[in-house]
């Protein structure tokens, strides 16, 4: 059997099943960055061959987990697609900061639908939205919003650009609208683009135009078992990088 994917909404309502009891000590609850899908549904099931233990996977963004954390969501481990989220959980003492290790980096693209080869480079950003809005995650919230406003903002785009952005709840959902065709462009992480064979990359954002892309793996909560541990292993690592991502760490 595979992990178990969960939506946020599920959760909650397990998290209120679970309020009184202990869960299995064999099942791993896990609270991901939408981002990181791909991969991580990978690495969940060569855990469960390897060790025979169950994970339950439930993505979002990074801010919505951080606020069921807050809310007294019963999860064992937390990837945030940036440090800010964990720092604020750090702050109220939900996390010890001894259980929050860097684990992977990510580069910041621009994607279009991958039959539409108008633009060519990101510099042609405001003449190809004429007609069209740009696929982003919440900017003020979302890790993958957040990064490309800063990066916008840096390259001067910004102000032209500011009208014409679709915010989604996650990158997940910026990279499907472009996807679908429903957006002729979007940010999104460039492990996306290589995950989404109905994108094509348009390029990569510098990346001293925005905050380092870090995503950081927390332990939390009291469950014996080892996926924290097992994240920063070789297997993990072979399967992240095959997807894109940038090791930062292999040992807690």
């Amino acid at each position: 059997m595979g992990p178990i994917w969960l939506s946020l909404s599920a959760v909650l309502v397990l998290a209120g099943l679970w309020g009184g009891s202990a869960r299995a000590a064999d099942t791993v609850l896990v609270f991901a960055a939408a981002s990181l899908k791909t991969a991580l549904d990978e690495v969940a099931m060569q855990y469960e061959a390897e060790t025979g233990h169950d994970v339950t996977l439930s993505y979002a963004g990074s801010s919505a987990l951080a606020r069921q954390i807050e809310a007294g969501a019963p999860v064992d481990v937390f990837l945030s697609a940036n440090p800010d989220w964990v720092d604020r959980l750090v702050d109220q003492g939900l996390v010890r900061p001894g259980d929050v290790v860097p684990l992977l980096t990510n580069r910041l693209a621009l994607v279009a639908p991958a039959q539409d080869a108008r633009v060519t480079g990101i510099e042609a950003l405001p003449e190809a939205l004429v007609g069209g809005r740009l696929a982003m995650a919440l900017v003020e919230a979302v890790p993958a919003g957040i990064y490309g406003k800063q990066a916008l903002n840096t390259l001067g785009l910004w102000p032209a650009l500011m009208d014409h952005v679709a915010q989604t709840d996650n990158v997940s959902a910026a990279l499907r609208l472009v996807a679908l065709g429903e957006a002729p462009l979007g940010i999104v992480y460039q492990t996306d683009a290589q995950a989404e064979p109905r994108v094509r990359l348009v390029g990569l954002f510098p990346e001293d135009s925005h905050d380092p892309i870090i995503y950081p793996a927390v332990r939390l909560g009291d469950a014996d078992h080892d996926f924290f541990d097992y994240l920063h292993g070789p297997a993990a690592a072979e399967v992240f990088s095959r997807n894109g991502f940038g090791l930062v760490s292999q040992a807690p």
